[in-house]
Protein backbone atom coordinates (compact mmCIF):
# COMPACT_ATOMS: atom_id res chain seq x y z
CA UNK A 1 0.00 0.00 0.00
CA UNK A 2 1.76 3.64 -0.50
CA UNK A 3 0.72 5.57 2.00
CA UNK A 4 2.38 8.97 0.75
CA UNK A 5 1.36 11.44 -1.69
CA UNK A 6 -2.17 11.87 0.05
CA UNK A 7 -1.61 14.39 3.06
CA UNK A 8 -3.49 11.91 4.93
CA UNK A 9 -3.33 9.46 8.00
CA UNK A 10 -3.32 6.09 8.20
CA UNK A 11 -4.72 5.02 11.59
CA UNK A 12 -4.49 1.16 13.03
CA UNK A 13 -6.85 0.70 16.12
CA UNK A 14 -7.85 -2.36 18.51
CA UNK A 15 -11.61 -3.10 17.33
CA UNK A 16 -12.53 -5.20 20.42
CA UNK A 17 -11.25 -5.21 24.25
CA UNK A 18 -7.53 -4.12 23.23
CA UNK A 19 -4.64 -7.32 22.66
CA UNK A 20 -6.31 -7.81 19.03
CA UNK A 21 -2.61 -7.80 17.73
CA UNK A 22 -2.60 -3.65 17.00
CA UNK A 23 1.29 -3.71 16.95
CA UNK A 24 1.90 -6.52 14.04
CA UNK A 25 -0.21 -4.64 11.90
CA UNK A 26 2.14 -1.46 12.32
CA UNK A 27 4.75 -3.16 12.38
CA UNK A 28 3.56 -4.13 8.60
CA UNK A 29 2.74 -1.23 7.95
CA UNK A 30 5.56 1.32 9.50
CA UNK A 31 8.10 0.04 6.82
CA UNK A 32 6.47 2.52 4.26
CA UNK A 33 5.93 5.36 7.25
CA UNK A 34 8.06 8.02 8.01
CA UNK A 35 6.54 8.70 10.97
CA UNK A 36 4.96 6.68 13.44
CA UNK A 37 2.82 8.62 16.27
CA UNK A 38 0.61 7.55 19.67
CA UNK A 39 -1.88 9.62 20.13
CA UNK A 40 -3.34 8.92 23.35
CA UNK A 41 -3.53 6.42 26.92
CA UNK A 42 -0.04 4.92 28.40
CA UNK A 43 2.21 2.47 29.67
CA UNK A 44 -1.04 0.78 30.39
CA UNK A 45 -0.56 -0.17 26.87
CA UNK A 46 0.90 -3.60 25.41
CA UNK A 47 1.61 -3.89 22.25
CA UNK A 48 4.39 -6.94 21.22
CA UNK A 49 6.45 -7.01 17.91
CA UNK A 50 8.36 -9.70 16.69
CA UNK A 51 11.37 -8.45 14.30
CA UNK A 52 14.21 -10.69 13.13
CA UNK A 53 13.36 -12.92 15.92
CA UNK A 54 13.74 -11.13 18.72
CA UNK A 55 10.56 -10.01 21.10
CA UNK A 56 10.22 -6.29 22.02
CA UNK A 57 7.55 -5.32 24.20
CA UNK A 58 6.54 -2.04 24.18
CA UNK A 59 4.04 0.16 26.38
CA UNK A 60 5.25 3.58 25.61
CA UNK A 61 7.37 3.72 22.53
CA UNK A 62 5.01 3.38 19.24
CA UNK A 63 5.65 -0.05 17.97
CA UNK A 64 7.49 1.44 14.18
CA UNK A 65 10.41 2.32 16.42
CA UNK A 66 12.14 -1.11 15.58
CA UNK A 67 12.21 0.59 11.97
CA UNK A 68 15.13 2.71 11.29
CA UNK A 69 13.36 4.89 9.12
CA UNK A 70 10.64 5.76 11.28
CA UNK A 71 10.37 9.12 13.66
CA UNK A 72 8.43 7.89 16.70
CA UNK A 73 6.67 10.38 18.22
CA UNK A 74 4.48 10.22 21.43
CA UNK A 75 1.68 12.87 20.87
CA UNK A 76 0.46 15.39 22.80
CA UNK A 77 -2.79 13.44 23.69
CA UNK A 78 -0.19 10.49 25.59
CA UNK A 79 0.50 10.56 29.34
CA UNK A 80 4.05 9.76 29.98
CA UNK A 81 5.82 7.93 33.03
CA UNK A 82 9.44 8.93 32.24
CA UNK A 83 10.91 6.41 34.64
CA UNK A 84 8.91 3.82 32.44
CA UNK A 85 10.13 5.23 29.39
CA UNK A 86 13.71 5.03 30.49
CA UNK A 87 13.18 1.42 31.25
CA UNK A 88 11.60 0.74 28.29
CA UNK A 89 13.89 1.36 26.08
CA UNK A 90 16.66 0.06 28.40
CA UNK A 91 15.08 -3.08 28.37
CA UNK A 92 14.70 -3.42 24.24
CA UNK A 93 18.18 -1.98 24.12
CA UNK A 94 18.70 -5.31 25.78
CA UNK A 95 16.89 -6.86 23.13
CA UNK A 96 18.87 -5.08 19.64
CA UNK A 97 16.44 -2.05 19.48
CA UNK A 98 19.63 0.71 18.40
CA UNK A 99 18.81 4.63 17.06
CA UNK A 100 16.40 5.28 19.06
CA UNK A 101 17.82 8.68 20.58
CA UNK A 102 17.99 10.36 16.91
CA UNK A 103 13.97 9.14 16.23
CA UNK A 104 12.20 9.17 19.23
CA UNK A 105 10.08 12.08 19.56
CA UNK A 106 7.64 13.38 22.59
CA UNK A 107 4.99 16.10 22.39
CA UNK A 108 5.60 19.27 24.60
CA UNK A 109 2.01 18.83 25.43
CA UNK A 110 1.65 15.38 26.50
CA UNK A 111 1.72 15.00 30.35
CA UNK A 112 3.34 13.36 32.85
CA UNK A 113 2.29 10.50 35.48
CA UNK A 114 4.26 10.63 38.68
CA UNK A 115 4.41 7.47 40.63
CA UNK A 116 2.20 8.93 43.00
CA UNK A 117 -0.24 8.84 40.36
CA UNK A 118 0.32 4.68 40.23
CA UNK A 119 -0.11 4.52 43.89
CA UNK A 120 -3.25 6.66 43.61
CA UNK A 121 -4.57 4.05 41.21
CA UNK A 122 -3.62 1.00 43.40
CA UNK A 123 -4.88 2.78 46.35
CA UNK A 124 -8.60 3.62 44.56
CA UNK A 125 -8.64 -0.07 42.87
CA UNK A 126 -8.36 -1.98 46.39
CA UNK A 127 -10.81 1.24 48.22
CA UNK A 128 -13.59 -0.30 45.75
CA UNK A 129 -15.40 -3.23 47.73
CA UNK A 130 -15.98 -6.24 45.85
CA UNK A 131 -14.44 -8.23 42.95
CA UNK A 132 -17.62 -6.99 40.40
CA UNK A 133 -16.93 -3.51 41.22
CA UNK A 134 -13.62 -3.88 40.45
CA UNK A 135 -12.45 -2.45 37.34
CA UNK A 136 -9.21 -4.09 36.81
CA UNK A 137 -7.26 -1.15 36.38
CA UNK A 138 -3.12 -1.53 35.29
CA UNK A 139 -2.12 0.52 38.15
CA UNK A 140 0.15 2.42 35.88
CA UNK A 141 -1.47 5.81 37.17
CA UNK A 142 -3.22 6.52 33.63
CA UNK A 143 -6.69 7.28 35.30
CA UNK A 144 -5.39 9.48 38.20
CA UNK A 145 -2.97 11.43 35.53
CA UNK A 146 -5.78 12.00 33.39
CA UNK A 147 -7.73 13.25 36.08
CA UNK A 148 -5.23 15.78 37.19
CA UNK A 149 -4.86 16.88 33.83
CA UNK A 150 -8.90 17.36 33.63
CA UNK A 151 -8.57 19.01 36.98
CA UNK A 152 -5.99 21.43 35.44
CA UNK A 153 -3.04 21.08 38.04
CA UNK A 154 -1.09 18.69 36.03
CA UNK A 155 2.14 18.47 34.80
CA UNK A 156 3.38 18.75 31.51
CA UNK A 157 6.51 17.57 28.98
CA UNK A 158 7.35 20.67 28.50
CA UNK A 159 6.99 22.18 32.01
CA UNK A 160 9.61 19.46 32.52
CA UNK A 161 11.87 20.95 30.32
CA UNK A 162 11.63 24.01 31.12
CA UNK A 163 11.84 26.30 34.22
CA UNK A 164 12.71 23.63 36.84
CA UNK A 165 12.27 25.76 39.84
CA UNK A 166 8.90 26.45 38.45
CA UNK A 167 7.88 22.95 37.55
CA UNK A 168 9.25 21.94 41.59
CA UNK A 169 6.75 24.21 43.02
CA UNK A 170 3.68 22.93 40.70
CA UNK A 171 4.88 19.71 41.83
CA UNK A 172 4.94 20.05 45.37
CA UNK A 173 1.45 21.43 44.92
CA UNK A 174 0.41 18.34 43.03
CA UNK A 175 1.84 15.97 45.12
CA UNK A 176 0.35 17.92 48.66
CA UNK A 177 -3.08 17.64 46.61
CA UNK A 178 -2.82 13.72 46.67
CA UNK A 179 -1.56 13.40 49.97
CA UNK A 180 -4.29 15.65 51.29
CA UNK A 181 -6.44 12.85 49.73
CA UNK A 182 -4.87 9.94 50.40
CA UNK A 183 -3.88 9.43 54.23
CA UNK A 184 -1.85 6.47 53.54
CA UNK A 185 0.08 8.42 50.24
CA UNK A 186 3.33 8.98 51.25
CA UNK A 187 5.70 11.08 48.90
CA UNK A 188 9.49 11.77 49.33
CA UNK A 189 9.30 15.67 47.45
CA UNK A 190 12.49 16.43 46.94
CA UNK A 191 14.01 12.89 46.23
CA UNK A 192 11.24 12.99 43.39
CA UNK A 193 12.64 16.23 42.35
CA UNK A 194 16.34 15.19 42.35
CA UNK A 195 14.98 12.54 40.54
CA UNK A 196 13.14 14.57 37.68
CA UNK A 197 16.00 17.29 37.18
CA UNK A 198 18.33 14.63 36.14
CA UNK A 199 15.17 13.26 33.75
CA UNK A 200 14.64 17.13 32.32
CA UNK A 201 18.00 16.67 30.89
CA UNK A 202 17.57 12.92 29.15
CA UNK A 203 14.53 13.92 27.52
CA UNK A 204 14.81 17.45 26.49
CA UNK A 205 16.72 16.53 23.49
CA UNK A 206 13.25 14.45 22.42
CA UNK A 207 10.63 16.92 23.23
CA UNK A 208 9.49 18.99 20.06
CA UNK A 209 6.36 21.19 19.32
CA UNK A 210 4.66 17.86 17.87
CA UNK A 211 1.40 20.51 16.04
CA UNK A 212 3.56 21.48 13.95
CA UNK A 213 6.10 19.15 13.15
CA UNK A 214 2.96 16.27 11.89
CA UNK A 215 1.56 19.37 9.59
CA UNK A 216 4.89 20.16 8.03
CA UNK A 217 5.43 16.46 7.93
CA UNK A 218 1.75 16.01 5.54
CA UNK A 219 2.97 19.37 4.23
CA UNK A 220 6.24 17.38 3.03
CA UNK A 221 3.68 14.36 1.79
CA UNK A 222 5.79 12.17 4.35
CA UNK A 223 4.11 9.18 5.54
CA UNK A 224 2.42 9.12 8.58
CA UNK A 225 0.89 6.02 10.18
CA UNK A 226 -1.09 6.62 14.09
CA UNK A 227 -1.25 3.88 16.37
CA UNK A 228 -4.06 3.91 19.12
CA UNK A 229 -3.43 2.35 22.12
CA UNK A 230 -6.01 0.14 23.78
CA UNK A 231 -9.26 -0.26 22.03
CA UNK A 232 -12.46 1.05 21.40
CA UNK A 233 -14.49 -1.23 23.87
CA UNK A 234 -12.25 0.62 26.50
CA UNK A 235 -12.90 3.63 25.27
CA UNK A 236 -14.15 6.28 28.05
CA UNK A 237 -17.21 7.40 26.37
CA UNK A 238 -17.99 4.76 24.01
CA UNK A 239 -16.83 1.79 25.90
CA UNK A 240 -18.10 -0.09 28.51
CA UNK A 241 -18.23 2.13 31.40
CA UNK A 242 -16.98 2.14 34.30
CA UNK A 243 -14.83 -1.09 33.05
CA UNK A 244 -13.01 1.09 30.66
CA UNK A 245 -9.52 3.01 30.32
CA UNK A 246 -9.29 6.66 31.14
CA UNK A 247 -8.74 7.90 27.40
CA UNK A 248 -11.02 8.28 24.03
CA UNK A 249 -8.88 5.35 22.11
CA UNK A 250 -11.50 5.61 19.24
CA UNK A 251 -10.96 7.81 16.20
CA UNK A 252 -11.68 11.01 17.80
CA UNK A 253 -7.98 10.57 19.22
CA UNK A 254 -6.23 11.22 16.29
CA UNK A 255 -7.22 14.43 16.19
CA UNK A 256 -6.86 15.61 20.00
CA UNK A 257 -4.33 13.70 20.23
CA UNK A 258 -2.09 14.99 17.33
CA UNK A 259 -3.80 18.34 16.40
CA UNK A 260 -4.80 16.43 13.33
CA UNK A 261 -8.32 17.62 11.94
CA UNK A 262 -10.66 15.02 10.20
CA UNK A 263 -9.89 15.92 6.64
CA UNK A 264 -6.20 14.30 7.19
CA UNK A 265 -7.72 11.09 8.13
CA UNK A 266 -7.39 8.45 5.34
CA UNK A 267 -7.50 4.61 6.10
CA UNK A 268 -8.62 3.24 9.47
CA UNK A 269 -7.80 -0.19 10.17
CA UNK A 270 -9.55 -1.95 13.19
CA UNK A 271 -7.85 -4.98 14.09
CA UNK A 272 -10.13 -7.93 15.00
CA UNK A 273 -8.89 -10.88 16.89
CA UNK A 274 -10.97 -14.00 15.07
CA UNK A 275 -12.44 -14.51 18.33
CA UNK A 276 -12.80 -12.35 21.44
CA UNK A 277 -10.88 -11.76 24.60
CA UNK A 278 -10.88 -8.70 27.55
CA UNK A 279 -9.15 -8.29 30.59
CA UNK A 280 -10.51 -7.18 33.96
CA UNK A 281 -14.10 -6.98 34.76
CA UNK A 282 -17.17 -5.85 32.79
CA UNK A 283 -19.68 -7.54 30.54
CA UNK A 284 -18.62 -9.96 27.78
CA UNK A 285 -21.60 -11.40 26.33
CA UNK A 286 -20.09 -13.83 23.78
CA UNK A 287 -17.85 -15.03 27.01
CA UNK A 288 -17.21 -19.04 27.52
CA UNK A 289 -15.99 -20.43 31.35
CA UNK A 290 -15.90 -23.74 30.15
CA UNK A 291 -13.32 -25.81 28.15
CA UNK A 292 -13.51 -23.25 25.14
CA UNK A 293 -12.32 -20.56 26.62
CA UNK A 294 -9.96 -22.78 27.90
CA UNK A 295 -8.68 -23.79 24.74
CA UNK A 296 -8.94 -20.42 23.26
CA UNK A 297 -6.66 -19.00 26.10
CA UNK A 298 -4.47 -21.59 25.99
CA UNK A 299 -3.66 -22.26 22.43
CA UNK A 300 -3.56 -18.24 22.27
CA UNK A 301 -1.55 -17.34 24.61
CA UNK A 302 -3.98 -15.26 25.67
CA UNK A 303 -2.19 -13.38 28.62
CA UNK A 304 -1.81 -9.80 29.17
CA UNK A 305 1.36 -7.78 27.90
CA UNK A 306 1.42 -5.45 30.61
CA UNK A 307 -0.73 -7.20 32.99
CA UNK A 308 0.61 -10.64 33.02
CA UNK A 309 -2.91 -11.71 33.66
CA UNK A 310 -5.00 -14.57 32.00
CA UNK A 311 -7.60 -13.32 29.49
CA UNK A 312 -11.06 -13.77 29.49
CA UNK A 313 -11.97 -15.67 26.15
CA UNK A 314 -15.14 -16.39 24.20
CA UNK A 315 -16.48 -16.30 20.71
CA UNK A 316 -16.43 -13.39 17.86
CA UNK A 317 -19.06 -10.94 18.95
CA UNK A 318 -20.54 -9.48 15.44
CA UNK A 319 -22.63 -6.74 17.58
CA UNK A 320 -19.76 -5.65 19.01
CA UNK A 321 -17.72 -5.58 15.91
CA UNK A 322 -20.92 -3.52 14.53
CA UNK A 323 -20.67 -0.91 16.81
CA UNK A 324 -16.92 -0.02 17.29
CA UNK A 325 -16.96 0.12 12.95
CA UNK A 326 -20.19 2.90 13.61
CA UNK A 327 -17.63 4.64 16.12
CA UNK A 328 -14.66 4.34 14.38
CA UNK A 329 -15.73 3.79 10.31
CA UNK A 330 -13.45 1.26 9.26
CA UNK A 331 -11.91 0.88 5.87
CA UNK A 332 -10.68 -2.45 6.73
CA UNK A 333 -10.81 -4.59 9.19
CA UNK A 334 -7.68 -7.09 9.65
CA UNK A 335 -8.47 -10.15 10.89
CA UNK A 336 -5.96 -11.86 13.37
CA UNK A 337 -5.05 -15.12 14.90
CA UNK A 338 -7.70 -17.20 12.80
CA UNK A 339 -4.78 -19.81 13.25
CA UNK A 340 -5.85 -20.41 16.65
CA UNK A 341 -9.42 -22.01 15.71
CA UNK A 342 -7.54 -24.25 13.78
CA UNK A 343 -7.94 -27.26 15.42
CA UNK A 344 -11.47 -26.71 16.63
CA UNK A 345 -14.56 -28.98 15.05
CA UNK A 346 -16.83 -26.06 15.35
CA UNK A 347 -16.94 -22.27 15.92
CA UNK A 348 -19.35 -20.18 16.72
CA UNK A 349 -20.17 -16.46 15.66
CA UNK A 350 -22.19 -14.22 18.04
CA UNK A 351 -24.76 -12.19 15.71
CA UNK A 352 -27.47 -10.43 17.47
CA UNK A 353 -28.25 -9.97 20.93
CA UNK A 354 -31.78 -10.52 21.61
CA UNK A 355 -33.30 -9.08 25.08
CA UNK A 356 -37.40 -9.54 25.97
CA UNK A 357 -37.84 -11.90 22.83
CA UNK A 358 -36.35 -8.26 20.86
CA UNK A 359 -33.92 -8.42 18.72
CA UNK A 360 -31.23 -5.42 19.74
CA UNK A 361 -31.11 -2.88 16.89
CA UNK A 362 -28.59 -0.71 19.10
CA UNK A 363 -25.38 -1.83 21.32
CA UNK A 364 -26.11 -1.57 25.36
CA UNK A 365 -24.58 1.75 26.77
CA UNK A 366 -24.91 0.96 30.33
CA UNK A 367 -23.97 -2.20 32.10
CA UNK A 368 -27.73 -1.95 33.34
CA UNK A 369 -28.39 -2.45 29.87
CA UNK A 370 -26.84 -5.76 29.31
CA UNK A 371 -29.13 -7.83 31.83
CA UNK A 372 -31.22 -9.90 29.91
CA UNK A 373 -29.51 -10.01 27.14
CA UNK A 374 -28.77 -12.83 25.26
CA UNK A 375 -26.60 -14.16 21.85
CA UNK A 376 -27.97 -15.34 19.12
CA UNK A 377 -25.23 -17.18 17.20
CA UNK A 378 -24.51 -19.26 13.64
CA UNK A 379 -22.13 -22.49 13.62
CA UNK A 380 -19.50 -22.94 11.02
CA UNK A 381 -17.79 -26.11 10.53
CA UNK A 382 -13.81 -26.02 11.76
CA UNK A 383 -10.78 -26.53 9.18
CA UNK A 384 -8.95 -28.71 11.00
CA UNK A 385 -5.73 -27.59 9.22
CA UNK A 386 -2.86 -25.29 8.99
CA UNK A 387 -3.40 -22.04 7.73
CA UNK A 388 0.24 -21.26 9.27
CA UNK A 389 1.72 -21.44 5.49
CA UNK A 390 -1.34 -19.37 3.97
CA UNK A 391 0.03 -16.25 2.84
CA UNK A 392 -3.11 -15.11 0.45
CA UNK A 393 -6.83 -15.33 1.27
CA UNK A 394 -7.21 -17.74 -2.08
CA UNK A 395 -4.87 -20.53 0.01
CA UNK A 396 -6.45 -20.28 3.09
CA UNK A 397 -9.39 -23.98 3.31
CA UNK A 398 -12.82 -23.42 1.90
CA UNK A 399 -13.87 -23.51 5.70
CA UNK A 400 -11.63 -20.71 6.33
CA UNK A 401 -12.69 -18.79 4.05
CA UNK A 402 -16.23 -19.05 4.63
CA UNK A 403 -15.95 -17.99 8.60
CA UNK A 404 -13.79 -14.49 7.00
CA UNK A 405 -16.30 -13.66 4.21
CA UNK A 406 -19.04 -14.06 6.64
CA UNK A 407 -17.81 -11.45 8.66
CA UNK A 408 -17.33 -9.31 6.24
CA UNK A 409 -20.82 -9.67 4.91
CA UNK A 410 -22.01 -9.10 8.65
CA UNK A 411 -19.93 -5.78 8.75
CA UNK A 412 -19.88 -4.71 5.35
CA UNK A 413 -16.27 -3.99 5.88
CA UNK A 414 -13.55 -6.18 3.96
CA UNK A 415 -12.01 -8.56 6.06
CA UNK A 416 -9.06 -10.40 5.57
CA UNK A 417 -5.84 -11.55 7.56
CA UNK A 418 -3.49 -9.09 8.96
CA UNK A 419 -0.92 -11.04 6.98
CA UNK A 420 -2.40 -11.61 3.87
CA UNK A 421 -1.60 -8.73 1.09
CA UNK A 422 -4.49 -7.63 0.52
CA UNK A 423 -5.92 -5.84 3.27
CA UNK A 424 -2.19 -3.82 3.10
Amino acid sequence: MDLKGNQKVTVVLGAQWGDEGKGKLVDLLAGKADVVARCQGGNNAGHTVVAEGKFYDFHLLPSGIVWPNCIALIGNGVVVHVPGLFEEIQKNEAKGLSGWKDRLKISGRAHLVFDFHQEVDCLQETQRQDQTSKLGTTKKGIGPAYASKATRNGLRVSDLVGDFEAFAQRFRNLANNHIAHFNSLTVNIDEELERYKKYADEIRPMVLESIAFLHQSLKEEKSVLVEVANAAMLDIDFGTYPYVTSSNCSIGSVCTGLGLPPKNVGNVYGVVKAYTTRVGGGPFLTEQCNEIGEFLQRHGHEVGVTTGRNRRCGWLDIPLLRFTSMVNGYTAIALTKLDILDLMDEIKMGVGYVKDGQKLDYFPGSNQDFEGVSVEYETFPGWKSSIASCKDFAELPEKAKTYVLRIEELLGVPARDAVIERVL
